[in-house]
């Protein structure tokens, strides 16, 4: 990583805690710490179970757990356990409640503040300029990792893509006529705990079949598509593939343009997949 890059995202963290009062150990001179008034936050109006917390702001159990018993000391939140124990929900006291539309009032203030103090092309250059660093980190926070084909996030992807492809191809999809992807090495992507992409691997010897990519709408135009298959193409190359071999159907357009931009090429068919219009192929 060039370290002039790291330097900049570092002089940026910098300018933003400082710039938005993250410093302060009464963050929007409410008396409580930034990481106390954005759990407040997050419990929301509906309350929220602790674990879905917990993958939401990618907080150590332990340090959420502090967090929730300052705002409990103070009469904010409410944490109450299901019979069996396991699941803990949090919930906004009628105190809670009025202090979250107070920092509500105040972030509306500071956010105010900011923009007053730039012309009118500033600001519209400051929050495109934000919509677009928030795309980003948000892309930086998926993970990638290899999962067991039936563990239940890699099952919540499948289901998806089986879903999806049901509405996108002409006379639906039926994934028992379809080439099955089973023995295949599974990749999944997860934000926040939440599995939001995927993609296969079926080796043949020196050559793989590229199964199965999906990415969640909820995460489309973040890149994660090409970083799957990246992924793919860096595991298959760690284990001496030296081809890398794709079929598609002729409605997934997206997936066509990013193929051939990854510099897959089209070829003639290889297999009888009843689905596919479009075959590609790629040396590594």
């Amino acid at each position: 990583m060039p370290l002039t890059q790291v330097e900049r995202v570092r002089r940026f963290n910098r300018t933003v805690t400082q710039r938005i009062g993250a410093l302060d150990d009464a963050y929007l001179a409410r008396g409580r710490p930034l990481g106390q008034c954005r759990v407040l936050w997050e419990i929301g109006d509906e309350g929220s179970e602790v674990r879905a917390l917990r993958a939401r702001l990618d907080l150590d159990s332990g340090y959420l757990s502090r967090l929730l018993s300052a705002l409990r000391a103070d009469g904010l939140v409410e944490v109450s356990a299901a019979a069996d124990g396991r699941v803990r929900t949090a919930r906004l006291t009628p105190a809670g409640a009025a202090e979250r539309d107070e920092l509500d009032r105040r972030s509306d203030d500071l956010a105010t503040d900011i923009l007053a103090r730039l012309d009118e092309s500033q600001r519209g250059r400051l929050v495109a300029a934000m919509g677009e660093v928030e795309r980003l980190l948000v892309a930086s926070m998926v993970r990638v990792a290899p999962v067991d084909p039936g563990a239940p996030e890699a099952r919540a992807c499948l289901d998806a893509y089986v879903a999806e492809l049901a509405t996108r191809f002409d006379g639906g999809f039926d994934p028992a006529r379809s080439i099955p992807a089973e023995g295949a090495l599974m990749l999944v992507a997860t934000l926040h705990a939440e599995p939001v992409g995927c993609g296969a691997l079926r080796f043949h010897g020196s050559w793989a079949a590229v199964k199965r990519m999906w990415v969640a709408p909820s995460v489309r135009g973040l890149g994660l598509g090409r970083r799957l298959l990246a992924e793919l193409e860096a595991t298959a190359a760690a284990r001496e593939v030296r081809t890398l071999r794709l079929e598609t159907n002729k409605s997934l357009t997206e997936a066509i343009a990013l193929y051939r931009s990854a510099g897959y090429r089209e070829v003639p068919a290889f297999n009888d997949e009843p689905y596919a219009h479009h075959w590609f192929e790629k040396d590594l």
